[in-house]
């Protein structure tokens, strides 16, 4: 598989791992205030794995006690450009209908996932759906959502580490960076 960057290459630290689970257990207690002790948590996968992974845990020092399923969305491919429309690769198993549902995104940009994923709970019969992202890019929406959780406003780049890649590579770095070109 090849990457898009070149072997080497040099990652630069927006967001350090110290940083991200000082914020991951804020949004939590944010969370936990705001919808009770069991909500129905659903990351959309793969880019949110691993901070939908450390908010869960974090949920739970928080004192609720949520229930997790998985959604496999993808807009981008293996590119950096979203392909401006979304597709399901994984749908949900657990029953949605009547759920206070918690959808779970690695990054809001364009917005047209968290959209998707938002309305489709809501049309299975969600009682409330509310969506929690760890990065946020201001002025890059192309359709009108909003988040009602956020880890951090991010610049315009492309972000990788934290579960987050470019053609899969460097999902496992414990930070978020940016690969310098």
């Amino acid at each position: 598989m090849s990457r898009i960057a070149p072997p080497g290459a040099r990652i630069s630290v927006l967001y350090p791992a110290e940083e991200i689970g000082k914020r991951v257990r804020a949004l939590a207690g944010e969370i936990a205030a705001a919808m009770g002790r069991d909500p129905l948590v659903v990351p959309i996968l793969k880019g949110s794995f691993i901070f939908a992974a450390d908010l869960l845990r974090a949920l739970h020092e928080a004192g609720a006690e949520p229930d997790m399923d998985f959604i496999g969305l993808s807009s981008y491919g293996t590119g950096t450009l979203s392909l401006g429309e979304v597709r399901i690769l994984r749908d949900t198993e657990a029953e949605i209908a009547g759920r206070d549902v918690l959808i779970v995104d690695d990054i809001l940009e364009s917005g047209r996932t968290l959209a998707f994923a938002a309305d489709l709970m809501a049309a299975r019969g969600a009682r409330s759906v509310k969506s929690c992202v760890l990065l946020r890019k201001p002025g890059k929406l192309a359709v009108d959502v909003t988040a009602d959780f956020v880890g951090f406003d991010c610049p315009d780049r492309f972000v990788v580490g934290y579960g987050m890649d470019i053609a899969h590579a460097w999902r496992q770095l414990p930070f978020i960076g940016f690969v310098e070109r």
